[in-house]
């Protein structure tokens, strides 16, 4: 899998009904249309509104002890009025797609902004929602002096991560208690650890010595190790469940605290899913005395998918069911999308995973519009527990 699996920083593109690519949307459910001119624009005053009387993932979810939430982007919950009403509707968690992150944090050595993340708290807050922390340690997300700054040995790189969770974790402190402490350690190929700066300046234990870090400051915090590329059944994603097995056994024998295994969740078409294989794996995972969270949900489809939205759209909601619907009777009771629309997902920005073309992967529960898809559907009757 390309490192560009990863999350990437981008500059998303708002809903408002000004940069619609057709002149009328149909929001599911509400009875609300809207047309072109005036009619339109005074229409989409009262779209926000229409989308809060709405009953939400979240409430659904919650019906059943279930947790749903989504990655949120500031620079958007605060131009969009319709991006944030979706998330108002939507989502009972909140997950900083960028603003958590190193390098949104702590952009000069010792310089913190957390003017973006605050922002997401404060809604949260406002608005009784959970936010929890993303991501701690992650090689993609360091700034150029914090890369430097590794390179020049154990002690300070020791002092960098030490000064980063100090800070951190005493600014979030009981406003989040959910952290993915160390983000994708494992490499893509499944068969080792990822070559990255904190491995290189600090070898295999960096991922022991956050942990511990990051308990240290804060016992009360759910303690996460977040990772993507072993939901499906292929011979890399085989490898990769066994290599993060043997990595979760070793931090727990050596009594490092870890709580729970964040499964990302990136799903491709192309591959193949098994129920009962993931069923298996899950129930290993438990077996250590671990929980599970889906935390980054979201499918990538392929160019020999349908052309028809509706048939592209049922392929997507039936992974979607498959894949959710086992992950919560594996013990998970947290489930996580990584954005709400298409329009705003990293997929449709990223150009080495764009389609392109015009065409537009259909991986989130609602659709360039703000609409919602059958994967809405799909994530519903998981969360009820329907078949």
């Amino acid at each position: 899998m390309p490192e560009v699996f990863l999350n990437p920083n981008f500059s998303p593109r708002p809903w408002g009904a000004p940069a619609l690519a057709r002149r009328g949307l149909l929001l599911a459910g509400s009875g609300l249309v809207l047309a072109g001119g005036r009619r339109a624009q005074a229409q989409d005053q009262r779209l926000p509104e229409a989308m809060r009387a709405m009953t939400g993932l979240g409430e659904v979810a919650r019906a059943r002890g279930i947790s749903f939430g989504a990655a949120m982007l500031t620079q958007l919950l605060q131009r969009d009025p319709a991006y944030e009403a979706a998330f108002a509707t939507e989502a009972a968690v909140i997950v900083p797609e960028w603003e958590g992150k190193f390098a949104a944090l702590q952009p000069e050595e010792g310089r913190f902004d957390t003017a973006p993340l605050d922002a997401q708290l404060h809604w949260a807050q406002q608005r009784g929602r959970t936010l929890r922390g993303h991501a701690l340690i992650w090689h993609e997300s360091l700034p150029g002096w914090a890369e430097r700054a590794l390179a020049e040995g154990r002690d300070r790189a020791l002092g960098v991560m030490a000064a980063h969770f100090d800070r951190v974790l005493n600014h979030a402190r009981g406003q989040i208690r959910d952290w993915d402490v160390v983000n994708e350690p494992i490499a893509t190929a499944g068969d080792r650890l990822r070559d990255t700066p904190w491995l290189r300046a600090l070898g295999p234990d960096y991922i022991d010595i956050a942990l511990r870090m990051a308990r240290e400051r804060d016992p009360t915090l759910r303690l996460v190790l977040n990772e993507y590329g072993f939901e499906e059944e292929v011979p890399e994603a085989l490898l990769k469940r066994q290599q993060l097995l043997a990595l979760l056994r070793g931090l727990l024998e050596r009594k490092v605290p870890l709580d729970a295994l964040g499964i990302q969740g990136h799903l491709h078409l192309s591959r193949p899913f098994n129920a009962a294989s993931f069923a298996g794996f899950l129930a290993e995972v438990r077996a250590l005395g671990l929980q599970v969270l889906v935390t980054e949900l979201d499918i990538r489809e392929t160019w020999d998918a349908p052309q028809e939205i509706a048939a592209r759209d049922a392929l997507v909601a039936e992974r979607t069911y498959a894949f959710v619907s086992t992950a919560l009777e594996g013990g998970a009771r947290t489930v996580l999308s990584w954005g709400l629309s298409d329009r705003n997902s990293w997929l449709a920005s990223t150009p080495a995973v764009a389609m392109g073309q015009g065409r537009v992967h259909r991986g989130l529960p609602l659709d360039d519009h703000g609409q919602r898809k059958p994967m809405w559907q799909a994530l519903a009757r998981a969360f009820r527990g329907g078949s």
